[in-house]
């Protein structure tokens, strides 16, 4: 590693960890340049175990000694010559506009998303998250997916960049862990159709979560996954579509989906939020497919 002190806050070295609480700048700057940003190192240390390339690090002086481990793996895995900045606490904080108390950055290179087909290759379960705009939210589930053996998450083209730092840190690095990709890519006209459409074509069927009269209870759903392969109502893979915090699901999203679904509530709660109702269907459907990890 390359060990390189920052007394600067205009050296054009830290350039991608300069503004990290500005959001906009954030959504812009890290795509262009191809990067994004890990915080903490254990999150650090699941980018790293899944070969995501560093670019450079930002820490303490104080740190550098407790990182020796990822430092190694870095200069046997990428050569010596990733830099590590170091700079005094003040200057961190002036730099990044946050106190850096969770040890770590990293600056760390993009890959290529895979296509829907890869992602889902072999899957039984996957995720589908239209235009969910938090980045916590994005993050939370991601980290439900990997802990409730999700075989992979799809997000569509308006949704919120997983790997955006707050989502990253929120999923405790399980991002690099379970497969995920742009279903549509970036064209916001591909969703809902006809990238449902492909869902299906792949063999999924594809389960809209909403709050609607006609839908089928959880429950129900579940019952069907867990009947024989040859029973009638059997329902084998499955797509569970979750929409945005405020409105739900587009109406177009309902139509064409093959069925919608709820989670029955108590005490007339209207719903849960994304993230806690995305973690119950997963563990309903992985039960009853009985591909739940055992502890």
């Amino acid at each position: 590693m390359k060990i390189i002190p920052i007394t600067d806050l205009n050296n054009p070295q830290v350039q991608a960890y300069t503004n990290l609480t500005e959001l906009q700048l954030r959504n812009r700057l890290e795509p262009a340049k191809g990067l994004f940003i890990a915080e903490q190192p254990k999150v650090i240390d699941r980018a790293l175990a899944a070969h995501v390339e560093p670019l450079s690090f930002l820490l303490e002086e104080r740190w550098l000694a407790q990182m020796q481990e990822e430092f190694d793996f870095v200069d046997r895995t990428w050569g010596p010559d990733v830099p590590v900045f170091v700079a005094s606490e003040e200057l961190l904080t002036q730099l990044t506009g946050f106190r850096l108390h969770r040890g770590a950055l990293a600056a760390m290179k993009r890959w290529s998303l895979p296509s829907v087909s890869e992602v889902c290759k072999g899957a039984s379960l996957v995720a589908v998250l239209e235009n969910v705009v938090n980045h916590e939210n994005i993050g939370a589930i991601v980290r439900s997916a990997a802990a409730l053996n999700v075989d992979a998450v799809l997000v569509t083209p308006s949704c919120a960049d997983p790997l955006y730092r707050r989502s990253v840190r929120v999923s405790m690095g399980t991002v690099f862990q379970v497969p995920w990709t742009r279903i549509g890519g970036d064209d916001y006209h591909q969703w809902p159709n006809p990238s449902i459409q492909e869902l299906k074509d792949l063999g999924f069927t594809t389960v809209a979560m909403a709050l609607r009269d006609d839908s089928l209870s959880l429950p129900e759903l579940a019952r069907r996954c867990a009947l024989p392969k040859d029973a009638p109502e059997h329902i084998g893979k499955v797509a569970l579509i979750f929409g945005t915090e405020g409105e739900g699901l587009m109406p177009r999203t309902l139509r064409a989906a093959d069925y919608t679904v709820k989670i029955p509530m108590a005490h007339h709660v209207d719903s849960l939020n994304v993230a806690a109702s995305s973690a119950v269907a997963f563990y309903a459907i992985r039960a009853a497919q009985g591909l739940l990890v055992n502890s």
